[in-house]
């Protein structure tokens, strides 16, 4: 038992140093030359070295006293900075992926609906040279020929690059998550908000795991969003952490995007290959049983299972008086 509590300890520190201190050190060491060099300076290497040598020369820090004082203060203070930035990238995967943008505050619900709908109108051109490009290609094989696949594939990207359903929500992630909800509605009539807590429940360990590290994967990624707010902010002392702001940002920006894209492919994976199962423990389908009739067996879920499961998860709803 001690040894497992020691190896969580060595877990824990590991990512306490990793996710917190050492990004919160950095940013420290950045406000440190900031705020030594200003606007004015912002580039004087030798500046700054004198500016160190000045700290390191100074009668408190020559003492051991001294010394363990600032490096608790430094790791408390990085600490802090880490966890600071854990919030913000928190607030910025709510305002990416948007779930609740209709309950947002009057200014920001305005802003989400007018990017709704222009999404929804750049999505609806797209949508429609695509549908055409479908249209003439399945024209062309009924006539025994077959028409350049190149066109069509182009114009699904750029639909996909606006979003793979009609746009829900005022982001391209946002979006790429719902379209999972939106795919299993209308392919099998299930409603993934209601049936996901008792599927989480019900599925492998190896399966649990795997959507963790692609949810904590999209969390990170959001939290680097986070970093780049708290860089900016310290452009209004010294102009070079605009770049650092936007280098991360943009990166940042980028792996939001492929973990959202990663994670709802999980989801939809998940949910379409375990749903049955879940009916299969309730009782509402066998998946692969034998009718009696000797007729040919449904598919894993059918629509009508799917349909069953949703409305035996959702509830009763309340009585009226």
């Amino acid at each position: 038992m001690g040894a497992l509590w020691s190896e969580l300890g060595k877990k824990i520190a590991e990512r306490w140093l990793s996710l917190l201190v050492l990004p919160g050190a950095l940013y420290l060491a950045v406000v440190a030359a900031g705020t030594s060099l200003g606007h004015g300076h912002a580039l004087d290497a030798a500046r700054l070295i004198r500016r160190v040598d000045d700290y390191a020369q100074s009668p408190a820090v020559g003492t051991l006293g001294g010394q363990v004082i600032l490096l608790v203060s430094v790791l408390a203070a990085s600490a802090a900075v880490g966890l600071g930035a854990q919030g913000m990238g928190s607030l910025v995967e709510r305002v990416v992926l948007a779930a609740d943008w209709q309950t947002w505050v009057p200014p920001g619900r305005a802003a989400a609906a007018w990017l709704v709908s222009v999404r929804r109108d750049r999505w609806t051109r797209a949508a429609r040279v695509y549908l055409d490009l479908r249209v003439a290609a399945a024209r062309s094989r009924a006539l025994g020929t077959r028409a350049d696949p190149a066109p069509r594939e182009a114009a699904y990207r750029a639909m996909a690059r606006i979003g793979q359903e009609y746009p829900q929500r005022p982001t391209w992630s946002g979006d790429r998550v719902h379209a999972v909800t939106a795919r299993l509605e209308r392919d099998h009539h299930l409603s993934l908000a209601t049936v996901w807590p008792y599927l989480w429940l019900t599925l492998p360990e190896p399966t649990r795991a795997e959507v963790t590290l692609a949810r904590g994967a999209l969390s990170r990624a959001a939290a680097l969003l986070g970093w780049s707010l708290l860089y900016l902010i310290l452009a209004l002392w010294w102009w070079p952490a605009a770049l650092i702001g936007c280098v991360l940002a943009v990166v940042g920006r980028a792996r939001v995007r492929n973990c959202a894209d990663s994670y709802a492919l999980l989801l939809e994976a998940v949910a379409r290959l375990h749903s049955a199962e879940l009916a299969a423990a309730l009782g509402l389908g066998r998946p692969g049983q034998e009718p009696p009739d000797g007729s040919v067996p449904p598919g894993p879920l059918s629509r009508e299972t799917a349909e069953a499961l949703t409305l035996l998860l959702g509830g009763s709803p309340p009585p009226v008086p």
